[in-house]
């Protein structure tokens, strides 16, 4: 077999006879000899006009076809042993398919609603100011992926087969296209009917979902030689087994203090934060596309980092064509992300722009222990709220922001709950501030017109991940000091987005199953 690399203009449709001619080529045969010829991956190349760059992987007869993935099969596990897998996010969804291949019961706990009956909590959130603290943009079936665009890119390809969880999206209704494409995504709007699909699945064989089910409680039973757990829900309900999965999500900050006060390992992690930046899609597009832009391109992306005094500022979760929507899960925080359905159709862009905030770099917090990044993060999420009084969110222009000035006037923003102006260099943290105002002359550089005051930064960008990891063990994935305790996905710091989180919960399945990395 043979991989190599072919090029058309982006309005192109490859054709079957164009795949094999090609691979002919690279195989130096005939036509007649290719055994076949498949696209590995697609992405776009805006550099010298506007094409798209195909990956393709192709075979000869004597070798033989090059054989499609194929999914294991799921097992009926009505009545096999239970596994309870805390929360259903990526980690949790995924974690319990691979639980049925192996023919375990996953027993999913979730304390927020069906991922149709989240809608109406977001609704309220952004129309009311009303925030549900089991129901929101976190928490809820699907997790925090659900209503953030569905990007799938993830560099954690070492970790575990991405083919799975790609496979097992498209088999749930994402579009094929996710299997080749560099930066693949699926959509707001189609995802809740992917969740549903997903959540289906696991009941027709044998499993269970219990929602509204908040998970206040994890009580080790000592059986002799053997362990078990008891995990207690809100409502007093009392789930059993041998193993559970804890993927809980970045924004569980109720679990952390429950395993605080049981003494339980915990460990501070750095994180990132900052503002949300909102440009003209047009805008984003232009600088792209060289002015080549037309209606058939899909919205221009971009992905920036710079070093700026020794810590990285780097882009974060950008959304072409997005909204910019209110992930808070408390009262009196302000809490921001963005969001895109699958067209990508709406006229802004918008990304995180976030400075690394490492343990050590906010010494006041130090009295806080384990959870002196969290502490911070609270804080200047709750700083925001003071200073408006309510969801909206604190704003500035990019360039106001870096020269100090006030902006007297506002641009339109994407953002349902509003915006009120605001000095940003008074509300966030002077070395959050400060590397921000140097970062964004430099990413000018790289794409000539991003550093614009049409472009309006709101604050503030703080759930990049969690500032708290659960140890565990390298080679089981167990919980270091907690048999049977299988921490996992964002909310344990070892994943962050869709993709590596569901690899995350497939490798600690694996784990129970029997079966390493």
């Amino acid at each position: 077999m043979k991989e190599f690399e072919i090029a058309f203009d982006i309005k192109h449709q490859v054709s079957e006879t164009e795949l094999k001619q090609s691979a002919a080529r690279a195989l130096g045969c005939s036509v007649a000899q290719v055994a076949s010829a498949v696209i590995v991956r697609r992405s776009l190349d805006a550099r010298n006009g506007v094409l798209y760059r195909y990956r393709i992987a192709a075979s000869s007869i004597s070798e033989g076809a090059v054989k499609p993935y194929q999914l294991p099969e799921y097992k009926n596990v009505e009545n096999a042993e239970p596994v309870i897998v805390v929360g259903s996010g990526p980690a949790g969804m995924f974690a319990s398919l691979r639980l049925l291949m192996l023919g375990l019961k996953p027993v999913i706990l979730e304390r927020g609603k069906d991922v149709h009956g989240r809608k109406f909590d977001i609704a309220a959130m952004a129309q009311k100011s009303i925030v549900n603290i089991d129901s929101n943009y976190c928490f809820g079936e699907g997790g925090a992926g659900t209503f953030s665009d569905g990007k799938l890119f993830t560099r954690s390809n070492k970790r575990g087969d991405i083919r799975e969880v790609l496979h097992q999206l498209v088999a749930f209704g994402a579009p094929e296209s996710i299997l080749i494409d560099a930066h693949p995504h699926i959509g707001s709007d189609r995802l809740p009917r992917i969740v549903e699909a997903i959540r289906n699945c696991i009941i027709e064989h044998g499993g269970e979902y219990h929602f509204n089910s908040k998970v206040v409680d994890l009580v080790q039973i000592n059986k002799g030689k053997e362990k078990s757990w008891n995990v207690v829900c809100a409502d007093g309900t009392v789930y059993s087994a041998n193993n559970v999965i804890l993927a809980v999500g970045h924004s569980s900050r109720e679990i952390y203090r429950l395993f605080a006060e049981k003494g339980w390992a915990l460990e501070t992690k750095g994180f990132a934060l900052g503002v949300r930046v909102e440009h003209p899609q047009s805008l984003i597009n232009n600088i792209q596309y060289h002015g080549k832009y037309q209606p058939y391109m899909p919205p221009a992306e971009y992905s920036l980092v710079e070093q700026v005094d020794g810590r990285g500022v780097f882009s974060f979760c950008m959304c072409p064509g997005g909204v910019l929507v209110t992930s808070s899960t408390e009262p009196e925080q302000v809490v921001l992300n963005g969001m895109s359905n699958s067209a990508r159709n709406s006229k802004w862009a918008n990304a995180g722009i976030v400075c690394a905030v490492n343990p050590g770099d906010v010494p006041d917090y130090d009295k806080y222990g384990v959870f002196s990044l969290l502490e911070f993060q609270s804080d200047v999420e709750r700083k925001m709220f003071t200073f408006t009084g309510s969801m909206k969110a604190p704003a500035q222009r990019m360039i106001d922001f870096c020269k100090g000035r006030e902006s007297v006037t506002l641009p339109q923003s994407s953002y349902a709950p509003g915006v009120v102006p605001a000095q940003l260099s008074e509300l966030l943290p002077d070395f959050v501030a400060s590397r921000l105002r140097g970062a964004f002359p430099l990413f000018n550089r790289k794409m000539n017109g991003f550093y614009t005051n049409d472009a309006l930064l709101l604050a503030t960008e703080s759930r990049t991940s969690s500032p708290v990891r659960i140890p565990r063990n390298p080679d089981t994935l167990e919980h270091l000091s907690l048999p049977g305790l299988y921490p996992c996905g964002e909310g344990a710091g070892y994943s962050g987005g869709i993709v590596s989180s569901a690899i995350d919960g497939i490798l600690a399945a694996m784990s129970i199953g029997g079966f390493s990395e």
